[in-house]
């Protein structure tokens, strides 16, 4: 998907009455800014999801795709670390009992299997179109650090990469980026390339009212944004 494409792409989905996109689409919208993501395949089934991951190589993340499941982690919609062909086969059939259990009545779109990221510093960089202010980004902590100690800070599009970097140091969980007790620095200069893109992205489409990379996992030499939502809104 190019980023005129991923530009129709969001108008056609706000016409016919859309209001979010699913993980895939927004993966998809990630890469067309170039934004780094893990290697990833849709499935619609166990036999398509094993050999989908065998493609990629494990390990791997299983995922649901539904518009009707916001957390999947908490509706047991996402499997990680899975090693091997029995691993996933085991992984799907627990997802689907689950799903069915409490989920009965959710649309399922398909499933994604993704190559499954090396542990890295998680962070979260969002964006937001403030009716007043316009697009706006946002830095965090990542995973659920970033909903339940509301350490974030925001700047206001465009951005340059020295307000990126002082957005990070805003947080008070900067020092976890620097070198911790002795781990190695996060790449800062990696996130602040990914919060201009995302800039760009609120800038250029101006169809999502929100987006979220969460989470961004920092290496010492690089990121990658292994999930991703985006909330769309008329325009």
């Amino acid at each position: 998907m190019t980023q005129h494409e991923a530009k129709k792409f969001i108008t056609d989905a706000i016409q016919s009455g859309r209001k979010s996109l699913l993980e895939p689409e927004a993966l998809d919208i990630l890469k067309a800014w170039e934004i780094p993501v893990p290697e990833y395949v849709v499935v619609k089934d166990a036999e398509e999801a094993v050999s989908a991951a065998n493609k990629i190589g494990y390990p791997v993340v299983l995922k649901v795709i539904s518009s009707d499941i916001l957390h999947k982690t908490e509706a047991g919609g996402v499997k990680t670390g899975l090693k091997n062909a029995q691993d996933m086969e085991d992984a799907f059939n627990e997802m689907m009992f689950d799903l069915s259990d409490h989920y009965a009545t959710a649309k399922i779109q398909g499933f994604l299997i993704e190559r499954m990221a090396d542990k890295g510093t998680e962070v979260t960089i969002g964006g937001v179109r403030d009716a007043q202010f316009g697009p706006a980004v946002m830095f965090g902590l990542g995973g659920i650090m970033v909903e339940l100690l509301k350490d974030v800070s925001f700047g206001l599009v465009p951005v340059t990469k020295e307000e990126c970097i002082e957005m990070m140091k805003e947080i008070k969980a900067y020092p976890l980026l620097t070198g911790y007790r002795g781990s190695e620095p996060c790449d800062i200069d990696a996130v602040a390339d990914i919060i201009i893109k995302v800039g760009g992205i609120m800038n250029e489409i101006d169809g999502i009212k929100e987006m979220e990379i969460n989470p961004l996992i920092v290496y010492p030499q690089r990121s990658m944004a292994v999930d991703a939502r985006m909330v769309l809104g008329s325009r």
